[in-house]
C-alpha cells in the first residue's frame, strides 16, 4: 500500500516498481534494465508521452525506456540544433539566436548575424559541434516563471527569445523551460537527449535567407539548414539518396527531355507543357476519363471565372482571399478567378431540382484553377500558380455513404498502381474543435471512411481533429522509387456546401433532404504528378506513358524509306513513333535516343529492309530478336496492357 510521499510505476515487461515520488525516471529503469541498456537509453515514455530521462516522477504512471529509433529522430535533430546554436555562439558571441526546430530530414536554426555566414564559417562551425559532441555535455532542463525567463535572455542580450516569451505570456503561459549544456542555454519545451554525446552523425548542409516570423516587414536572419541520424551507415544512405534525386530533379529532367518549361516572360508559377510533355498528359489524361467513365462518372466542364458572389457564397472570400487574384470588372460586375472547381459543380446540382432516385451523382472534371503563392515559393511543377486538378464529386444520400467510399477508396488504389505505386502512408482525419454539421453526419461519414480502409485491409493513422472544418478525411501520400512521401490522393466529406448553396433532393417522403458531398482528387494536379512522376521514374516512364515509344535508325540514307514506312505503320496503329534519319553513326543515334529515355529503338539496314522487319533494342541495351512491325506492335501493346492492369 502507498502512501502520498511512494508511487507506484508500472514498466511493461517487469515488475511494477514502488518509488518516493520525485524519483528522475532514469532511477527508476536502472532498476529494471541492464547496464548496456541503460547507457543506450535516450529518453522515456511517461503515460506513452515522451519525456527526458531526468524527468522527475510525481504520481503514478506506466514506464517505458525509448532507445534510437526513426521514430525519435526529431529529438536527436532538435538536440543537433542546440549543440549548432551553442557552436555558432562560442564561435561568433555577437550573433543573436531565434529558433531551432527540427523539421522533416533535418533541422535549421535562424541567426541574425550582421555580417552573415560564410560556407568557411560552415566549416568552423561542423567543427565547433564536433567539438561539443565529443564533451558528452550533460542536457539538464530547469524550469522558470516566464518573467524569471525574460530578465535571463534579456540580461543575454537575445532579443528574439524574449519577444517569443512575451507572446507565451500574451497566450496565459506562466511557466517554461530552459535547457543547458555547459555555459549555453536555450529556450526549449523538449524533450532533448541526455547528453550531446548521443550525437554520433550529423553535418551541415545549406545556407539561406529567412525572415523573423516569416514577415517580410521583420528583420532578414540567416538559417543554418543540417541533418542528424543516429549512425553514420543511414545519414551515408540519407545523402546519396540527396545525390540520386539531384539526377531526378524534374527541372533539369523536363529540360533535357523538351517535357515543360516556366518562362519569365509568361510568368512565374505558369507552365508551357511542349509537345512531348503535352503527349505524356494526354495519356494520363486519356487514361483518367476511360476510367472515371468505366466506373459510372459524368465529365463536366465548367469556366475558368465567375461572379464574385459565388466564391462569396462558397465562402471562399472569408477564407481563402490570400490565395485567390484579384478580381476583374466586366460590363460592372466583379468576376473572379476560380480557385476551386466545387461551386461550379453544385450549380450545376442546383441547375434543377433533384429526386433520391438520381443519387449517386458521380462528377467529374480535370478543371484548371489558380491560386496565388508567392514567389520564393514557387518550385517547377511541384508549386505552381495555374494547375489542372483531377477533381470529382460524388453527391449521395447517407445510405449510399459507405458503398460510394469504398469505391472511391478503390479506384484510387488502382490508379496509382498503375502509375507504379504501391507504397503510401494513410492518414484518417476526424473532426476539429472548430467545425459545421451535426454529430449525426460527422459519425456516419467518419465511419465510413474508416470502414472502407478497413475493407480495403489498409494500415492507416488517426489524426484526431485534424480534419477540416466541414467533415473528415482520408489522405494518401504516396512513396516514389526513393522513399520519399508526396501528398496525392485526398477523399473529404463536405457538409459546408451543401449547406451554403442550399443543395437538397427529394426523399421517398417528397420532402426536400441535404445530399452528403464528398470532395475527391486522385493524383491531386496533374502539374505536381507529372513532377512526381518524372522523379519517381527518372524520366524513363514506362512505356504506356512515354511520349515517343519508339524510334527507328536507319544505318544508312538508303534505309530511310523503310523506316519511314515502319513508322507510319506504328502510327496507324497508334503507337507514339518517330524516325531518326540524320546521316550520324548508328552509335550516336543509339545514345542519343538513350538519353531521351526511348523505350524502344528499332535499327533497320541491309538485312532488314529485305527481310521487312526492325531490329529492336531496349533503352537499357538489351538486344531483342528481328521481327516484323506487325509483331512489335503486338508486344508493345501487351506490355502496355500488363501495366495499365494495376
Amino acid at each position: 500500500m502507498t502512501d502520498k510521499t511512494t508511487i507506484s510505476i508500472t514498466i511493461p515487461e517487469h515488475e511494477t516498481q514502488e518509488v518516493p515520488a520525485g524519483t528522475p525516471a532514469i532511477d527508476v529503469l536502472a532498476k529494471v534494465l541492464s547496464n548496456k541498456k541503460r547507457k543506450q537509453a535516450i529518453l522515456v515514455k511517461i503515460n506513452g508521452e515522451l519525456k527526458d530521462l531526468s524527468t522527475p516522477l510525481q504520481q503514478d504512471c506506466t514506464l517505458e525506456a525509448v532507445f534510437p529509433d526513426d521514430e525519435n529522430l526529431d529529438v536527436l535533430r532538435h538536440t543537433t540544433a542546440h549543440i549548432m546554436a551553442q557552436a555558432v555562439k562560442e564561435l561568433f558571441p555577437d550573433v543573436k539566436i531565434a529558433i531551432g526546430p527540427a523539421i522533416e530530414n533535418g533541422f535549421y536554426y535562424d541567426f541574425d548575424y550582421e555580417r552573415g555566414f560564410t560556407p568557411e564559417d560552415m566549416e568552423k562551425i561542423q567543427a565547433r559541434m564536433n567539438d561539443i559532441v565529443k564533451q558528452s555535455l550533460p542536457i539538464t532542463r530547469q524550469e522558470m516563471s516566464v518573467s524569471d525567463a525574460v530578465g535571463f535572455f534579456e540580461k543575454q542580450g537575445e532579443d528574439y527569445k524574449v519577444e517569443l516569451l512575451r507572446d507565451l505570456e500574451s497566450q496565459g503561459e506562466d511557466r517554461v523551460s530552459l535547457y543547458t549544456q555547459g555555459d549555453f542555454t536555450d529556450l526549449c519545451r523538449g524533450p532533448h537527449l541526455p547528453d550531446t554525446g548521443k550525437v554520433r552523425a550529423f553535418k551541415l548542409t545549406h545556407l539561406a535567407g529567412a525572415y523573423w516570423k516569416g514577415d517580410e516587414k521583420r528583420p532578414m536572419l540567416q538559417r543554418i539548414y543540417g541533418t542528424a541520424f543516429y549512425d553514420k551507415k543511414a545519414m551515408k544512405k540519407y545523402f546519396a539518396m540527396l545525390e540520386e534525386a539531384k539526377k531526378r530533379d524534374h527541372r533539369r529532367l523536363g529540360k533535357d527531355l523538351d517535357l515543360f518549361s516556366v518562362q519569365e516572360e509568361t510568368g512565374p508559377g505558369l507552365i508551357l507543357w511542349h509537345p512531348k510533355g503535352a503527349m505524356i498528359r494526354k495519356a494520363i489524361e486519356d487514361f483518367w476519363r476511360d476510367e472515371h467513365m468505366k466506373r459510372g462518372y459524368d465529365l463536366l466542364f465548367t469556366p475558368h471565372i465567375a461572379r464574385l458572389d459565388l466564391w462569396k457564397t462558397s465562402g471562399h472570400l472569408d477564407f481563402y482571399a490570400e490565395n485567390m487574384y484579384s478580381p476583374m470588372e466586366i460590363d460592372e460586375v466583379k468576376y473572379q478567378l476560380k480557385p476551386m472547381n466545387c461551386p461550379f459543380h453544385i450549380a450545376i446540382y442546383n441547375s434543377r431540382k433533384r429526386s433520391y432516385r438520381e443519387l449517386p451523382l458521380r462528377w467529374c472534371e480535370l478543371g484548371t484553377v489558380y491560386r496565388y503563392e508567392m514567389t520564393g515559393t514557387l518550385h517547377g511543377l511541384m508549386r505552381v500558380r495555374g494547375f489542372t486538378q483531377d477533381d470529382a464529386h460524388i453527391f449521395c444520400r447517407p445510405d449510399q455513404l459507405d458503398s460510394e467510399i469504398n469505391e472511391i477508396l478503390d479506384m484510387t488504389l488502382y490508379v496509382l498502381r498503375v502509375f507504379g505505386f504501391d507504397r503510401y502512408d494513410i492518414y484518417l482525419s476526424t473532426r476539429p474543435e472548430k467545425s459545421v454539421g451535426s454529430d449525426e453526419h460527422w459519425e456516419l461519414a467518419t465511419g465510413a471512411l474508416k470502414n472502407a480502409l478497413e475493407h480495403q485491409g489498409l494500415d492507416y493513422e488517426i489524426d484526431p481533429g485534424e480534419g477540416v472544418f466541414y467533415g473528415p478525411k482520408i489522405d494518401i501520400k504516396i512513396r516514389d522509387s526513393l522513399d520519399r512521401s508526396w501528398q496525392c490522393s485526398t477523399i473529404q466529406v463536405d457538409f459546408n456546401l451543401p449547406e451554403r448553396f442550399n443543395v437538397t433532393f427529394t426523399g421517398q417522403d417528397s420532402q426536400p433532404h441535404a445530399p452528403i458531398m464528398v470532395h475527391r482528387a486522385l493524383l491531386g494536379s496533374l502539374e505536381r504528378f507529372f513532377g512526381v512522376l518524372i522523379e519517381h521514374y527518372a524520366g524513363a516512364f514506362p512505356i504506356w506513358l512515354a511520349p515517343v515509344q519508339a524510334t527507328v535508325l536507319t544505318v544508312a540514307d538508303r534505309h530511310n524509306q523503310w523506316a519511314e514506312e515502319v513508322v507510319a505503320e506504328l502510327k496507324a496503329a497508334g503507337l507514339r513513333a518517330e524516325a531518326d534519319l540524320r546521316n550520324e553513326k548508328l552509335g550516336k543515334k543509339i545514345r542519343e535516343a538513350q538519353l531521351q529515355k526511348i523505350p524502344y529503338m528499332l535499327v533497320v539496314g541491309d538485312q532488314e529492309m529485305e527481310g521487312r522487319t526492325v531490329n529492336p533494342r531496349t533503352r537499357k541495351g538489351l538486344q531483342l530478336d528481328a521481327m516484323s512491325a506487325g509483331d512489335f506492335i503486338t508486344m508493345v501493346r501487351e506490355e502496355c496492357s500488363e501495366q495499365m492492369a494495376g
